[in-house]
């Protein structure tokens, strides 16, 4: 019975993991902050189904600034598997806290490699950073394994240095670490800050006549979007692989947030048009104009392919922002 440690269990990958690890038999310890506020709601359903899953999912507290923590849950906890899911994940919101997205993303990676190391367990459980094709930035598409990194953002330097502390620690010390450079996924799940949600969100509101008026930012960013079901399935498979070894998760289809707009509102027949407007507080002081990864590794080692195409995915999450208001 393989067991798994989950940091950032309760986001949007963590919770589709879970499901997924779950279903295979595992079971799964997740990290979760301590908060004032509730937010275990993507998993609730997972804590709930203990007569499906039985008690094979446990919650421990604990942060990636607290090394300590980290050392006592994976003592405890001796995982077969860790995949680590957390980080301050927003790129915009990056420019405004940059200290605390580099010690999240970059110092907290290095803390948890370290508690491996020094609990013993480096040698035997089986580690995945989630990477981020924001490491590619202003490197043209279609982005591979042999593109230059030149990140845009605070949270894209943070997460280079996560990245090659990772290949580092596999070098160095011989351990199965993987990274998962991940291209743009969402899903219904989506923190609401983000423009696919946001778009999704509000594009339903308007459909039942609550708003009458969406705010964005850089309607011509283009992106490879992808469904975060598919992609956590490439997760646990990097850390199936007797080698470890590093691989970009992308569909190879590349959309603008304009298209993404015509495909949400024109499902729900609504011209975007009249009730989008670009607004200056969401442009960033660097943009990223244009990613659209190469899989190819990835479909010939792992055997993975993307199984939810663009149209699906916004569809989906417009069905579900409208069955939320229903």
């Amino acid at each position: 019975m393989k067991k798994a440690l989950i940091t950032g269990i309760t986001g949007q990958d963590g919770s589709y993991l879970s499901e997924l690890l779950l279903e295979k038999g595992y079971t799964v310890h997740g990290i979760v902050r301590r908060s004032s506020s509730f937010n275990r709601s993507r998993i609730e359903h997972l804590i709930q189904d203990s007569d499906i899953y039985g008690e094979k999912l446990f919650l421990h507290y604990g942060d990636l600034t607290d090394s300590s923590a980290l050392n006592r849950i994976i003592e405890k906890t001796a995982p077969d598997e860790v995949y680590n899911l957390a980080a301050q994940s927003h790129v915009g919101i990056s420019f405004k806290v940059p200290e605390y997205t580099c010690d999240v993303d970059a110092i907290g990676v290095v803390r948890l490699l370290d508690a491996l190391r020094e609990t013993g367990m480096a040698g035997i459980s089986r580690f995945y950073q989630a990477s981020t094709s924001e490491l590619f930035g202003s490197s043209p598409p279609p982005q591979s394994l042999d593109t230059p990194f030149k990140p845009r953002s605070p949270y894209a330097a943070a997460k280079l240095c996560a990245h090659w502390m990772v290949v580092n620690y596999r070098e160095g010390y011989n351990m199965h670490a993987s990274s998962g450079i991940l291209f743009n996924h969402e899903s219904p799940r989506r923190g609401e800050n983000f423009v696919t949600r946001k778009i999704a969100k509000e594009a339903a509101r308007i459909k039942k006549g609550l708003s009458n008026r969406l705010s964005l930012g850089n309607l011509d960013a283009k992106r490879d979007w992808g469904h975060a079901k598919d992609y956590v399935r490439a997760m646990h498979l990097m850390l199936q692989q007797p080698k470890p070894d590093d691989y970009i998760i992308a569909t190879g289809e590349m959309f603008s947030v304009r298209d993404f707009l015509e495909e949400a509102f024109g499902y729900l027949q609504l011209d975007w048009h009249d009730y989008v407007v670009s607004d200056p507080r969401y442009m960033r002081p660097t943009e990223v104009d244009a990613l659209c990864g190469d899989s190819s590794k990835a479909r010939k080692v792992l055997g993975w392919k993307p199984e939810i195409n663009f149209a699906s995915l916004v569809r989906e999450m417009i069905d579900a922002e409208m069955a939320r208001l229903n």
